[in-house]
């Protein structure tokens, strides 16, 4: 087992998931309070710590299935460059530092990191094979890290924030499903939950969602409540952003077929990124400077 092989088990590039944990700090306005950042970061690298012991055991569990995918054939466990007794060590040794990490933080973030190990190891083991519970869990998984962030921050999850997240997840994790689905039907099938899922099915379901998402995301913009906690009646202007950004993300899955990673379609799409930088520094301003 190489360093490098090691690294890719962990899925550090998958890290950048855990940046959820960053959000309720952020919308509170409290990332430049030193205190409230300190605990967001270590509160991300706990998430970091325990999602790579997730990974591990997802591979270790799934390589058999993913020689047989034209992507997944080259990870390492399924490439048979690491063995399963490394994997364990490796498994293990992300937990210990994850959850050391996590008890660091208090009880309840400590709680928030066993419920997205629990329901990890569920999704790896059993519910993965059902179709809807499968990325409904993926959206539970995207809402724990929210939650744990706003309990080591001591920061309110506001129900606006709840909400978007999960919609969002979903988006992903459908997108993901699809990207499957079609790898799947030219002959490479690998998960049974893609059984309960066709295209036309898939496409609905993302439209639908990202319907809503957007729906959700105009009436946080116009809230009395969020006006007043922000200061300012421009809040809308970052709809534009969100707008386009879901507008291209359903352009990659529906069009180009480029989401069955959600997390590649980000860090390798420049449209992408431009849009997600925009709608950060829209916040950072209206936050932060207005």
């Amino acid at each position: 087992m190489t360093l490098r092989d090691a690294l890719q088990l962990l899925r550090l590039e998958h890290w950048v998931k855990n940046l959820f944990v960053f959000l309720p700090a952020f919308f509170a306005a409290r990332l430049t309070e030193w205190a409230i950042l300190r605990e967001a970061i270590l509160a991300f690298l706990a998430f970091s710590a325990i999602s790579s012991g997730v990974y591990v055991l997802n591979d270790w569990v799934d390589a058999p299935q993913d020689r047989n995918h034209p992507d997944k054939q080259h990870r390492p466990m399924a490439r048979g460059v690491i063995q399963r007794r490394e994997a364990l060590l490796l498994l293990f040794g992300a937990f210990i530092i994850g959850f050391a990490l996590a008890s660091s933080l208090g009880p309840v973030v400590l709680l928030f990191g066993a419920l997205y190990t629990g329901i990890n190891v569920l999704y790896t083991f059993v519910l993965k094979h059902i179709a809807i519970v499968d990325i409904s869990l993926i959206g539970m998984g995207f809402l724990l890290r929210v939650l744990a962030g706003g309990a080591a921050t001591d920061v309110e999850v506001s129900h606006w924030l709840t909400v978007m997240t999960f919609l969002l997840a979903l988006i992903l994790g459908l997108a993901k499903r699809r990207g499957e689905y079609v790898v799947a039907v030219r002959g490479h099938r690998f998960r049974r939950a893609l059984e309960g899922y066709n295209l036309p099915f898939l496409d609905a379901a993302m439209i639908v969602c990202s319907t809503v998402a957007i729906v959700a995301y105009l009436m946080y913009c116009f809230s009395p409540e969020v006006t007043e906690r922000i200061g300012s009646q421009r809040i809308y202007y970052t709809a534009f952003f969100v707008i386009t950004g879901i507008l291209r993300y359903l352009q990659l899955a529906l069009v180009f077929g480029r989401t069955e990673s959600p997390t590649r379609a980000l860090l390798r799409d420049a449209f992408l990124q431009v849009t997600l930088l925009g709608w950060i520094g829209a916040f950072i301003w209206l936050l932060y400077f207005n």
